[in-house]
């Protein structure tokens, strides 16, 4: 379904790209708001973000992006003042819609007409309570708390039934989040995670940061998804201020998103490895992500490729030399990986390990909208690159892959696969790499506008949703994690499994916490 065909009576389309990722801005009453939503739903659209601003005389406006056959379309709706606020719940609609709408409330004190659940989300009991972070008249000075509130997790009751509590704190150096699980014996009756515990107040301190460094903070994110998240910003600002950046900025920008999808695939396929048992797998792929790193700071002067991506275009460009190393190294990887591939493949233990364990079918897939690596090894076949093409991929065509297994075994196949077809698009870009600049210098002093990116990020598309000030400000950002449509899903994927499993196959999805967390 295209979106002229709801006919929206003010749909204004923002700035238009090379490329076919086009996006278009509406405000709709709570009546459209609620009868879109379904329609979208029944055509085979999806929720891709909902978030919430406070503007500036006091009121309140509810926000939802959808993905929809020709792009995205942003829809507006008033949601009332602080004295008397709410908008429709959308999680009868969209589950996915139900952790966005409790962290809303959180952030805003807007809350949801008619949802079912309404417990905190990113307030764990230590803010007072009348502070919402994102609302103008909360100062934060008030005196916090230091206790941690109950959660009330749902109960499972039956014969043999007890609870395993997992976190939030872990071995290893990963971000905090508690798992619930509730077993007979060693198998899974059901799981419920708890997050938030690394809330970092993102939204606000962007309302601090001038337009056109907000790309440094957006970077920061989510620290193995920043060049995806930097693009999507510089995306959005320039969409909003209505810059078209040179050619072989965009080609660079994909350059920098391919080497970061498969640094992360690297490091993924190792741990996966070591998770079932098979050590040898985490030093090979260790040591071919550790070469993969080094180059990118040999090249492009960082690890992991911060602060590249600048509004305009690029910070950082390539010589020849550059280009040669890169050709090179890919010839290297595709061999080592293939060899490491053959391994996996022919190893009875892992093979076992991957086989059957945490199915995701593809009909929960769909009911979460889950996005990503996670819906293609569901046979979910979504790619931004290939359904809404922004520049250069409109011209490097990326050859889109999947599995119909759901299960662990899947998503290391298309990881495995997901490299093969990077690292063939990096050659391509580096081989027809455009000439010219790298950077269009910009300023802004227009008028308030709006803009939004994106991008197709390693674990699935990252979105950014900018309103600028008049004076180079930032009035709103948005920034949105994909991990927010897969975390629900994970909680189905382990049900039936024993839980020595679930570091498996919660490595399998290796979701972000942080950036699930702004």
């Amino acid at each position: 379904m295209r979106i002229e065909a709801f006919g929206f009576p003010n749909l204004v389309r923002l700035s238009v790209f090379a490329g076919r990722s086009s996006a278009y801005l509406a405000r709709v009453d709570h009546d459209t708001w609620t009868r879109t939503a379904a329609a979208v739903r029944e055509a085979g659209g999806r929720l891709i973000s909902l978030w919430g601003t406070e503007e500036p005389a006091g009121t309140f406006v509810i926000s939802a992006a959808y993905a929809l056959e020709d792009g995205i379309v942003w829809l507006q709706s008033p949601a009332g003042d602080v004295h008397e606020n709410g908008y429709p719940d959308l999680s009868a609609i969209f589950p996915g819609a139900t952790r966005m709408q409790r962290a809303v409330y959180d952030l805003l004190g807007l809350g949801a007409i008619g949802a079912e659940d309404t417990r905190p989300w990113l307030n764990h009991g230590n803010w007072p309570a009348d502070y919402y972070p994102l609302q103008k008249l909360s100062s934060g000075a008030e005196r916090f708390e230091s206790r941690e509130a109950d959660y009330p997790f749902v109960p499972v009751a039956g014969d043999g039934v007890h609870e395993i509590a997992v976190g939030p704190i872990h071995a290893g150096v990963i971000e905090p989040g508690h798992f619930r699980f509730s077993v007979v014996g060693e198998k899974v009756l059901r799981l419920e995670e708890r997050l938030g515990y690394a809330h970092r107040g993102i939204e606000r301190l962007f309302q601090q940061t001038p337009l056109l460094l907000g790309h440094r903070l957006a970077g920061r994110i989510a620290g193995d998804s920043t060049v995806a998240f930097s693009w999507a910003y510089c995306m959005a600002v320039e969409r909003a201020i209505d810059v078209r950046i040179p050619p072989r900025a965009q080609w660079l920008r994909a350059l920098l998103l391919e080497r970061e999808r498969i640094a992360n695939h690297l490091g993924d396929l190792g741990a996966l490895g070591n998770d079932a048992g098979f050590a040898y797998g985490l030093a090979a792929f260790s040591r071919l992500k550790e070469d993969w790193l080094r180059m990118n700071e040999r090249i492009f002067g960082h690890r992991y490729l911060m602060d590249r991506i600048a509004p305009g275009g690029m910070a950082t460009d390539i010589d020849p030399r550059g280009i040669s190393a890169m050709l090179t190294q890919c010839e290297q990887i595709d061999t080592q990986v293939r060899v490491m591939q053959t391994i996996y493949d022919d190893q009875s233990g892992l093979q076992d390990r991957f086989a059957g364990a945490g199915i995701l079918s593809a009909r929960v897939a769909e009911h979460f909208g889950v996005c990503g690596l996670v819906g293609r090894s569901s046979g979910r076949k979504i790619d931004v690159r290939v359904d809404h093409p922004y520049a250069p991929y409109h011209e490097v065509r990326v050859q889109p892959v999947s599995d119909d297994r759901g299960d662990v075994a899947a998503r290391v196949a298309v990881r495995f696969n997901e490299v093969y077809e990077s690292v063939r698009l990096i050659r391509t870009l580096l081989s027809d790499l455009p000439g010219g600049d790298i950077v269009k210098l910009i300023e802004h002093e227009g008028a308030p506008s709006c803009g939004v990116g994106w991008i197709e990020g390693w674990r699935g598309d990252v979105f950014v949703a900018v309103e600028t000030g008049a004076d180079g400000t930032i009035l709103r950002c948005h920034c949105h994690d994909p991990s927010w449509q897969n975390w629900p899903a994970l909680e189905h994927a382990i049900i039936g499994n024993i839980v020595p499993d679930f570091p498996l196959i919660n490595k399998s999805f290796n979701l972000n916490y942080a950036g699930h967390d702004l």
